[in-house]
């Protein structure tokens, strides 16, 4: 069997421990998809009509919740995976990851099984998103290829939060450190598009939200779903995830492969 086999067969063993984990433990993974849920409610049914009269209308002429819709999503991942961040330190505080390092399976796989689990939480936790948008008003005018589209931009998103999370939850000392690193990437999108236009901000503001990386990830999820313009913020959502899945993996195996401490 080759050496990718392998790996593929270590990380498939590592998925089925994370997710008999989740079913064991799943507070974790309730309160993420709770969350965004709460928010939408939120601002759609309390602040929504106060935000959309404020701003005239909502850019093309979309109601309030047709804007909304997608930068909720956007949160789904980041409350998420800020789960994993707890998950992971737990597991290294335990000492789990370091008998794993003792064994004969691959090492990339234990962090692998991690993410996987939770990204098909956060696609799973980002439907349950979408249908409570649909009985509160989400109108989308997608078709089929919009839809995967956005599909795919989610899931860049998803892996690439995930993996920085992994990272924080390697870097913290306790669970309650990982979960506070993983408040940045589940509240980053405060400042975005993903509530009111950018435009609409005050000057150092607005350049803040235009230049961070959740503003074309949003923007490009409302263009395919709701039929807003992208234009260059397609390119920016995809570099965007790229650097940061990049950078989260390259740190997490760093994290992951020094000697432990003594």
């Amino acid at each position: 069997m080759s050496t990718l086999s392998l790996a593929a067969r270590d990380s498939a063993t590592m998925l089925r421990r994370d997710v008999l984990h989740a079913l064991r433990f799943p507070m974790m993974t309730i309160s993420g998809m709770l969350l965004p849920v709460l928010l939408l409610l939120l601002f759609a049914g309390v602040f929504g009509h106060a935000l959309a009269a404020s701003l005239g209308a909502a850019p093309g002429g979309t109601s309030y919740i047709d804007y909304l819709a997608p930068g909720i999503l956007v949160m789904t991942a980041g409350f998420a995976a800020e789960a994993t961040a707890v998950n992971v330190n737990t597991d290294a505080g335990e000492g789990i990851i370091a008998r794993f390092r003792t064994m004969a399976i691959s090492r990339a796989s234990v962090l692998t099984g991690q993410v996987a689990g939770s990204t098909i939480r956060t696609m799973i936790s980002a439907v349950l998103v979408v249908g409570i948008a649909l009985l509160l008003g989400f109108r989308p005018t997608a078709s089929a290829v919009e839809w995967i589209a956005a599909a795919g931009v989610f899931a860049m998103l998803t892996v690439a939060l995930t993996w920085l999370t992994v990272s924080f939850g390697l870097l913290a000392k306790t669970p309650a450190g990982a979960n506070s690193l993983a408040l940045l990437p589940a509240f980053l999108p405060f400042v975005s598009s993903a509530f009111i236009p950018t435009a609409s901000m005050p000057a150092g503001v607005r350049w803040f939200a235009e230049n961070e990386p959740f503003t074309p990830v949003i923007n490009t999820l409302r263009g395919l779903l709701t039929g807003t313009p992208i234009g260059h913020d397609a390119v920016l959502a995809v570099l965007w995830c790229a650097v940061l899945t990049l950078a989260g993996y390259l740190w997490a195996r760093r994290l992951y492969n020094r000697p432990p401490a003594r």
